[in-house]
């Protein structure tokens, strides 16, 4: 669209104003030719006489394009006609308090000119529509046909992109080497394993062998006819056992017919890499499985066997590209179900049928097609026998991302390759580093510990820790560190106090256990000392203790002391929070007396009161272990919303029994509970309860005491 030639195109104007009042915009529209296209003009202005000349929005429409001019703005959009469509609300002119409008109120103040305009609509805009005193649906309909025109192109023209792409990549993909990969398979991983099943009848077996397919009788034990004696005797078939074939001497293992069911298969997955191109790498992703089957027919004594056989197939589920100056690519092989055929396609499955790449063996032909590729350095080979099996592609992923893995990896810090390899970055100092103790974070003096440790993870963070730290510890004081496993925020307070030796060796002692001996529970009971011992110190110095003083650094029975200041710390914490809620709820202690001559009420057994003190519910909530010492009763409480009644045994009348909610207003108990939020004697004490509300709505309260009857 020429939009330069088109805002040298004067404004349609609007002619006149219209008279209704209800009448909010009014469309103007033109068709004109430019370039030798005709374009539609739609131009809305608003119905007041001082807004005659520039119009709010002007729409240029072709048959294939579109565009919206603002002139107060002076810029264009691609923006449809409709604001929301789906909700049939707002025009793009439309002021804000407009776009609330329903169908009705918008078909009224949004009008065009005359008729001759709508026609000039339907010449351009073809799309029929059921109700035209909506004439912008035309309009809609127009751009949005042309919209969803452009998308399917552009898909189109990326789709081919695409599919070349991915000829390309197939084209310079060599080979794959089936027969070679299949018989490796069977060797390395299936061990060339073959099954002869069996079934015996008194002195006779019948083998089928998977390897030949045959079915054989032989005797396997003597009969006691004459005849017998002279018969060839094999070895008597178990379950487990390995055997000969009778007939072409194959070695395999015996399987009971009786316990074999369908079919077995075991399946296995390989990488085989291969030159891409002139100096890219394409990872091939194979799997291959054997099928031991049974046939079996029906005979005159039940189920026979009548053959038997193996099948070793493959096939290649994944390919992953990387060539230098091209995101990487991975295609996977897929089946139609539409026509029956396989494909290969560059993206992957959806939901349950993602089709995952995990870690597998990587055939040694990988190794020699990397010369000459970007990956010759990676160090590929020299990490494959430091792990079991791990995933090549994520390997090379890292390599392009990180190379000093080839560094890492000579030097066998096997266990930061990994990490790596996860894309867990985080142990990571400097990614730009090319020394390896700048990359990792650590002192230069310490990297011989960190290889003979193949690069363990808890190693390096004492380390890192270390350099952090700003500290200087000797290899034994870290290898002991490490195994205590203590964090920097608990040994930056415990160090104040004493050395990092002098730590380690007060852990050693409490725990009773030696260091370095690699026993599970003696490792677990230095870690478990080390947190008891340094949270002890920090809860001494949070009460303020004098942390010089030895007796404190040095306990007798360091249990014993931890709990005491477990046990101390909570009465700070407990006598914080009284003091806390006595001034933000003054009103409970405040209004107590009223309170007490107006819900106080006792029996020969029972007696129920108000809470003299927000600090008294408090207590309450914690010795009875519920919610009631929470802010939302307390504040409840405090303005008289409803009010907190201790129910108490009058042999017992300060110890806690039942706590109940009742509400001010209504003299209705909202809940009560006694310990642990249960109801002791709830068939009695509810009745006590239901006595006590009929006595407070009464007003008779102050009565006589009366005796409690027994509940029914």
């Amino acid at each position: 669209m020429k939009r330069k030639a088109i805002e040298k195109i004067p404004y349609l104007t609007l002619p006149k104003v219209v008279r209704k009042r209800t009448v909010k915009y009014v469309g103007v529209t033109a068709l004109q030719e430019i370039a030798g296209e005709q374009h539609l003009f739609l131009e809305v202005y608003r119905n007041r006489g001082d807004a005659k000349e520039i119009p709010l929005v002007r729409i240029v429409l072709t048959k294939k394009d579109f565009g919206n001019y603002f002139p107060e703005a002076d810029e264009w959009t691609k923006q449809k006609i409709e604001v929301d469509h789906y909700y049939d609300r707002g025009l793009i002119w439309n002021e804000p308090e407009d776009r609330k409008d329903f169908y009705k109120t918008a078909t009224v103040k949004n009008i065009l000119l005359n008729e001759a305009d709508l026609g000039r609509i339907r010449k351009i805009c073809t799309k029929k529509i059921w109700n035209e005193e909506k004439w912008w649906e035309y309009i809609y309909e127009h751009e949005n046909n042309i919209v969803l025109t452009k998308r399917r192109e552009a898909e189109n023209r990326k789709y081919e992109r695409r599919q070349r792409a991915l000829k390309d990549r197939a084209k310079h993909t060599g080979p794959l080497p089936k027969q070679l990969i299949l018989t490796r398979a069977d060797r390395l991983y299936f061990h060339e394993r073959h099954y002869l099943y069996y079934k015996k009848r008194g002195c006779r077996a019948q083998i089928a062998c998977s390897k030949c397919g045959g079915v054989t009788d032989i005797r396997w034990k003597s009969g006691i006819s004459y005849e017998s004696q002279f018969e060839h005797l094999e070895e008597e078939q178990r379950q487990g056992d390995f055997g000969t074939c009778p007939m072409c001497g194959t070695r395999g293992e015996y399987k009971c017919q009786g316990k074999v069911h369908g079919e077995q298969e075991r399946k296995i997955h390989l990488f085989l890499g291969q030159k891409y191109k002139e100096v890219g790498m394409v990872l091939r992703y194979i799997q291959v499985s054997k099928i031991w089957r049974l046939g079996m027919i029906a005979g005159e004594k039940g189920l026979e066997m009548y053959n038997a056989s193996e099948e070793l197939s493959g096939v290649e589920i994944a390919r992953t590209y990387f060539y230098p100056g091209e995101k990487i690519q991975t295609d996977y092989h897929k089946h139609s179900y539409v026509d029956g055929k396989d494909f290969w396609d560059d993206c992957n499955l959806y939901g349950n049928g993602n089709i995952n790449i995990e870690a597998a063996p990587v055939m040694a032909e990988t190794y020699g097609q990397l010369q000459g590729t970007i990956f010759q350095y990676s160090a590929i080979r020299e990490y494959a026998p430091q792990v079991s099996e791990f995933n090549p592609a994520d390997y090379f992923r890292r390599y392009m991302q990180t190379p000093q893995l080839e560094m890492l990896v000579k030097m066998g810090l096997t266990e930061v390759v990994k990490k790596l390899i996860r894309c867990e970055y985080g142990i990571v100092k400097d990614e730009s580093a090319k020394r390896l103790d700048k990359f990792l974070g650590i002192r230069k003096e310490h990297i011989r510990l960190l290889i003979r440790k193949h690069g363990d993870i808890p190693t390096l963070e004492t380390l890192q820790m270390e350099k952090r730290m700003n500290a200087a510890w000797t290899e034994e004081e870290i290898e002991q560190l490490t195994e205590t496993q203590l964090g920097r925020g608990q040994l930056e307070i415990v160090l104040t106090y004493m050395s990092l030796r002098q730590l380690l060796n007060r852990v050693q002692k409490y725990s009773g256990c030696v260091y370095g001996t690699g026993l599970s529970c003696a490792v677990n009971m230095l870690r478990n000392t080390a947190t008891t011992y340094t949270d002890y110190l920090v809860m001494r110095q949070a009460l303020g203790y004098d942390m010089t003083n030895t007796v404190y650094l040095q306990p007798r029975n360091l249990g014993e002391a931890h709990a005491a200041m477990v046990a101390e710390q909570n009465q700070k914490e407990a006598d914080k929070r009284m003091t806390e809620v006595a001034i933000r709820f003054p009103n409970i202690r405040i209004n107590y007396r009223k309170l007490r001559r107006q819900y106080f009420w006792e029996d020969e057994a029972f007696l129920i009161r108000p809470a003299r003190s927000a600090e008294e519910i408090v207590t309450e909530g914690r010795l009875l272990h519920h919610c009631v010492g929470g802010d939302n009763y307390l504040r409840k409480h405090n303005e008289g919303e409803s009010y907190i009644l201790f129910l108490r045994q009058q042999e017992a009348p300060e110890i806690p029994y039942i706590t109940v909610e009742i509400d001010e207003k209504q003299h209705r108990i909202r809940q009560w509970y006694g310990a642990h939020d249960r109801k002791p004697d709830e068939q009695r004490m509810q009745k006590w309860l239901n006595d006590y509300i009929d006595r407070l709505k009464s007003g008779t309260l102050g009565e006589e005491k009366v005796e409690l009857q027994e509940a029914v």
